[in-house]
């Protein structure tokens, strides 16, 4: 799920061109304005007085988010401004007020300080330049009468991951790269989380999360509609359920604590040429169950190839093993199969969402959900069978 597009961040040259201000730019979304002179007086204090703000307007969301995608979590502002002879580009990353988990100001603060805190310990991973926040009068600040906060990330140059799946679903060619980029991904996620912690007490904090949290299962399950065609509360409740059971099956597992991005999916991934890439907006925590990552990123092959044959099939299904093979041949981590289930639970809720994807057809929901309930009540995920969970 993606948390927020930082503003100024890698989706540099897959957006649609910046909108340039030359006057008040509102942040609708959290009622406040982002004033030109406001941006320069921050500009000067965080990088110098020589500090000169060039340009700045609002990424484009279409290029983004996709044929699907539609909600997200904030607005993100490009700023181009000069210091000295050196000319660079952020983004600035706000959060709106809103369900999963961010009613308060106290919530999107403390998601703001753990991005600033922790992008730059996570490798490939952009930089996060400056933490800061809004004041009552639409001033930017670094950090003390705060009432909304911001980061302020390292622009990175690339083209969103989700492009690539796109023109797979769009007939395009498999390639070699294509291969050889989800090889380089699944290795990166086994060279991330051979990093290990020992804390029994975080790894259980984290399973109760996947649950508990806002931005997570039951955070999900409370934004879809009483009823949404076939989509009951149920429905929703036995999913909850499920959950809940594997929470318990799981909770003894704590040697799996490892170093993880949180939300791996395509859009957070940025490719420039062959295999070079860079990560945005990792979420929730530096550790927890590796499951999350592996799962956050299969199921999008899962998700694109139901988007266009209504199963896992061609090139996506070509791509979704290997990136199994990849990981559990880089990793050794052969259990990882049997701790992805509620995390397909937890991604599946996402992608069959009305409110993230409300233009999603009701039979790719309705297969999201069949697949969601099979996983759940198989005891170890099986990649060579999930046309088979798909199916009534």
């Amino acid at each position: 799920m993606s948390r927020i597009f930082p503003l100024f961040s890698p989706l540099a040259s897959c957006l649609s061109p910046d909108i340039w201000m030359e006057h008040d730019l509102p942040l609708s979304m959290m009622m406040l304005t982002l004033k030109k002179e406001s941006l320069e007086r921050y500009l000067r204090g965080r990088f110098g007085p020589k500090a000169i703000l060039l340009t700045y307007g609002v990424i484009g969301k279409d290029s983004s988010q996709g044929t699907y995608k539609q909600y997200g979590y904030g607005t993100p502002v490009k700023l181009t401004f000069q210091v000295g002879r050196k000319i660079q580009s952020a983004v600035l990353e706000t959060m709106k007020p809103g369900p999963f988990g961010h009613e308060h100001m106290a919530d999107r603060a403390q998601a703001m300080l753990w991005d600033y805190d922790s992008y730059g310990r996570l490798p490939r991973h952009v930089k996060a330049l400056d933490i800061g926040a809004f004041t009552a009068d639409h001033e930017l600040m670094s950090v003390a009468s705060a009432q909304e906060f911001f980061v302020l990330n390292q622009w990175t140059e690339g083209s969103s991951y989700h492009f690539d799946l796109e023109r797979l679903v769009n007939g395009g060619r498999l390639r070699k790269q294509d291969r050889a980029r989800t090889i380089a991904l699944a290795r990166y996620l086994a060279e991330i989380h051979a990093k290990k912690l020992c804390d029994p007490a975080l790894y259980r904090r984290r399973l109760r999360e996947l649950l508990g949290h806002g931005e997570c299962i039951m955070g999900l399950t409370d934004s879809y509609p009483d009823r949404y065609g076939f989509i009951t509360a149920d429905l929703l409740r036995g999913v909850e359920e499920a959950c809940n059971r594997w929470r318990w099956r799981l909770r003894g597992e704590t040697q799996r604590l490892s170093q993880v991005h949180g939300d791996f999916h395509p859009w957070n991934v940025l490719f420039r040429k062959g295999t070079d890439f860079s990560v945005l907006d990792r979420s929730r925590g530096e550790w927890g169950e590796p499951a999350d990552d592996v799962t956050s990123m299969t199921i999008n092959y899962l998700f694109f190839s139901l988007c266009r044959w209504g199963k896992l099939q061609g090139p996506l299904e070509v791509l979704f093993r290997l990136f199994w093979d990849s990981y559990m041949e880089a990793s050794h981590d052969r259990a990882v199969a049997e701790s992805a289930a509620p995390f397909f639970a937890f991604r599946g809720l996402v992608l069959a969402s009305p409110v993230w994807y409300p233009k999603l057809p009701i039979e790719v929901r309705r297969t999201i959900f069949r697949f969601i309930e099979h996983v759940l009540d198989e005891p170890r995920f099986d990649p060579s069978r999930v046309n088979e969970y798909c199916r009534e």
